[in-house]
């Protein structure tokens, strides 16, 4: 299980679209330990502008872990990412025609 601690503050939606990657992307379960920042003046004036900040047991941040291409290659970097997953979100969308479609007057239709 990977243990991660997150610098958040409530209502803070980019905190939430971090959560959501990270359960996403990692190759594991995720313990995230929610760290509220606005309790602390310290932790205030070092994250405020910053939040969401990841960080793993070692210590090592990782700030707009909401950016895809940041948040993957940390993972990467511990080991922790699921390439299946993140080619999901890179891969570009399949836009064939499903078998046995037709087209009539500008609608596709299943037969």
């Amino acid at each position: 299980m990977i243990q991660l601690s997150l610098y958040t503050t409530m209502g803070c939606h980019l905190c939430t679209q971090l959560e959501a990657l990270v359960a996403t992307l990692a190759n594991q379960k995720v313990w995230l330990h929610h760290i509220e920042i606005s309790e602390d003046d310290a932790l205030v004036e070092r994250y405020g502008v910053r939040i969401p900040v990841l960080v793993d047991g070692d210590g090592n941040e990782l700030g707009r872990g909401f950016e895809l291409e940041r948040l993957s290659a940390w993972l990467r970097e511990r080991g922790w990412l699921d390439e299946a997953a993140l080619a999901g979100f890179t891969a570009p969308p399949d836009t064939t025609a499903p078998i046995g479609a037709y087209e009539r007057g500008g609608r596709r239709f299943l037969s």
